[in-house]
């Protein structure tokens, strides 16, 4: 009941505040942004299904708001770190939604912590300096705390970097899908402070990914459900030879293949959500699992989406290319589903083929 509550909370305020607004009434009224986050920072304590249940209003209506990067990502990352001092100084604002925070992770299309090419050297007293570049960084460009995986002389670790500081170069990146804002971040020897234990970083990733990936999944869920409304809505108004087009056998055909894909899909992302809740060892397969499914399951759906509607399905007026361009935008975000099946592979002890 209480995760049904907070759907229609979540819907409501989206319906009321279209776009980038929602995200003030959404963090002030219903708090996501400190959803997953525990009390003693601020937050409501709550775990990855009640995740889940916003990440999949937010998808049904391609919300540009920053709950992925800086709600999942950064927060998660800090949550991981095990760095007390760093959360009680940082997950307050976030967890209010009075700062937007971006993790700084993914170098040449890459995320696999292993091709992580950044590098921090050690300074004085107790500072880093970086040099490298990152891109597909979440809201980069309007980030208030800005975390960097880095490689040290001990591995990966993550540090926290001064988004006005000297040597941070922050770049909007050009995207398909408009409505997920990325940026490139340049970082010449840029100066940080290690944020958790000095070559923890890749296992701090490591559980980020699959939270991220679970997260990602839903959202990829609620967008390929509005997708099938809307189709399912199209077919039944639009007429041809003198009867709605969904009257026709093979329309009908194409559009029960849809609902299997998002049921199908819905499935492994819940999956993937409650192995998170529960803190399952097994977590790394379903995310795997989900980040795979949803993404090949919202790409096929949006695609018949365009397919079933017609002319106007490519138009610029109608919303069917901005859930295309979401699906093939998420379906690469944190990593492709090829890469994820092998991930999948690599926990089961099989060979990818």
């Amino acid at each position: 009941m209480e995760q049904q509550e907070l759907r229609a909370a979540v819907r409501s305020v989206l319906a009321r505040h279209p776009g980038a607004a929602a995200w003030r009434p959404l963090s002030e009224q219903i708090g996501i942004a400190g959803l997953a986050v525990p009390e003693q920072y601020g937050g409501a304590g709550c775990g990855a299904v009640e995740v889940h249940v916003v990440m999949e209003e937010l998808g049904r209506q391609l919300s540009p708001v920053p709950l992925l990067g800086s709600a999942v990502l950064t927060v998660q990352a800090l949550l991981a770190s095990g760095d007390g001092t760093a959360c009680a100084r940082l997950l307050p604002q976030l967890t209010a939604g009075r700062a937007i925070g971006t993790l700084a992770w993914a170098e040449q299309g890459s995320w696999d912590p292993a091709a992580i090419r950044t590098t921090a050297t050690a300074g004085p007293g107790g500072t880093w300096r970086l040099d490298g570049a990152k891109e597909h960084v979440l809201d980069g460009s309007q980030a208030d705390v800005l975390l960097v995986a880095a490689r040290t002389d001990a591995g990966v670790s993550l540090l926290e970097v001064d988004v006005n500081g000297p040597g941070v170069n922050r770049e909007a990146a050009v995207t398909m899908d408009r409505s997920r804002t990325q940026s490139r971040v340049v970082l010449r020897h840029a100066e940080g402070r290690l944020v958790g234990g000095n070559g923890t970083g890749e296992q701090v990733l490591r559980r980020v990914l699959d939270l991220a990936c679970t997260a990602l999944a839903a959202e990829q869920v609620g967008a390929a459900e509005r997708c099938l409304e809307l189709t399912v809505a199209h077919a039944r108004d639009r007429r041809q030879f003198g009867r709605p087009i969904g009257s026709f056998q093979a329309v009908k055909h194409r559009l029960a293949d849809a609902y299997v894909l998002v049921e199908s899909a819905r499935s492994a992302a819940l999956g993937a959500a409650l192995a998170a809740a529960e803190e399952s060892p097994e977590l790394t397969r379903y995310a795997a699992v989900a980040k795979s499914a949803c993404s090949e399951a919202f790409s096929a759906v949006a695609g018949e989406m365009i397919q079933l509607h017609g002319g106007i399905g490519i138009t610029w007026e109608h919303d069917a290319h901005r859930y295309f361009k979401r699906a093939h935008g998420s379906s690469r975000l944190f990593g492709p589903p090829a890469w994820h099946r092998a991930r999948l592979c690599a926990c089961l002890g099989l060979t990818p083929t």
